[in-house]
């Protein structure tokens, strides 16, 4: 039932905020992407458990800087980040594998996860429970409240009686069109006290070469992750959508200074959802834009934060520049 905690172990509960209202939104977000001048698929249906299992494949291949960039900077500035507070809440929406979190938490002097209790938030309960079982069993202290949800939808949802760090890492927040951005910072300010932090990963602005490259690998692995979210689509909405019929499209967007991939028809074809119902038609060479990746300057993330009333706490970054990570507090 929605609402209602289930407890895993003794330090470990999920509750669960979807249900069929996940069902509703799938089959609303499809119907606005697919019926739209420019068709698309919103990136947060990629992650379910095939997908969620692909893209930790893509963090480890050699051409995708991000993860490691970010893990790199997460061990060298973590304990500065969490040694400051005796307990804390730490929030992590889009949370996937916990590989980052526990790299943030190793950096501290809490080496067993003392005072800290763990919120991830993900659509994908297969993921929540592999990370969460994971976490507490390698950090003997922590207590991991795990929320299946859509965090853009249901971060209200969540406990807000300690002090809190929200925590968005790996570039997510590239993934939303500048007015969902804004409209994310303005309510993840809302939700802040004034002791609680953001901390937020964003992959900056470079040379466009590296960028294309961490989005095209030869072993084909980001390719069968885009295709993924065909077999999602069917799945939840009765689709017949044949992924082989698609090819893997991903370039750099020097304009809008984003990464957009798309799946690219190979021949023309009728797609039929039979849940909403809807059929769609598209022609040889057309495409959906299944992501976009913005990449940031910091003084565009620094304006776009200032608006929705946040401040720069800190700002760390690799020796190269290539990704930073900044502590916001509300303003």
């Amino acid at each position: 039932m929605k609402g209602e905690k289930t407890l895993i172990n003794p330090r470990f509960s999920i509750c669960n905020c979807l249900d069929s209202s996940f069902e509703q939104n799938i089959a609303k977000d499809v119907f606005l992407g697919l019926t739209s001048p420019r068709k698309y698929i919103p990136s947060k249906y990629f992650y379910d458990a095939p997908g969620s299992r692909l893209f930790d494949e893509i963090c480890a291949l050699p051409e995708y800087y991000l993860t490691r960039t970010e893990i790199s900077i997460l061990k060298e500035v973590g304990g500065r980040i969490l040694d400051s507070y005796p307990c804390i809440d730490l929030v992590e929406m889009g949370s996937g594998s916990c590989r980052k979190i526990s790299c943030l938490i190793e950096s501290s002097h809490r080496h067993q996860g003392s005072g800290i209790r763990y919120i991830p938030v993900d659509v994908s309960e297969s993921a929540l429970l592999a990370a969460g079982e994971e976490i507490t069993s390698f950090f003997k202290e922590i207590r991991v409240l795990g929320f299946v949800a859509d965090f853009t939808r249901h971060l209200r949802h969540l406990p807000d009686t300690r002090q809190k760090i929200i925590i968005l890492l790996g570039s997510t927040i590239g993934n939303f069109p500048v007015p969902e951005m804004r409209r994310l910072f303005d309510m993840i300010a809302f939700s802040m006290h004034s002791d609680d932090r953001f901390l937020l990963g964003l992959d900056m602005v470079k040379d466009s070469a590296i960028i294309e490259a961490a989005y095209n690998d030869p072993q084909g692995v980001t390719a069968s992750f885009n295709k993924n979210i065909l077999h999602v689509v069917n799945r939840e909405l009765s689709g017949d959508f044949q992924p082989e019929a698609f090819d893997h499209l991903a370039f750099f967007n020097p304009d809008l200074e984003q990464i957009e991939m798309h799946l690219v028809a190979r021949h023309s074809m009728t797609v039929t959802l039979g849940t909403i119902p809807l059929t769609v038609k598209l022609e040889k060479g057309e495409s959906i834009c299944t992501e976009i990746s913005r990449k940031f300057r910091r003084d565009t993330i620094e304006d776009m934060t200032a608006k929705a009333g946040l401040a720069v706490h800190s700002w760390f970054t690799d020796s190269r520049g290539w990704f930073s990570l900044v502590e916001l507090v509300k303003d």
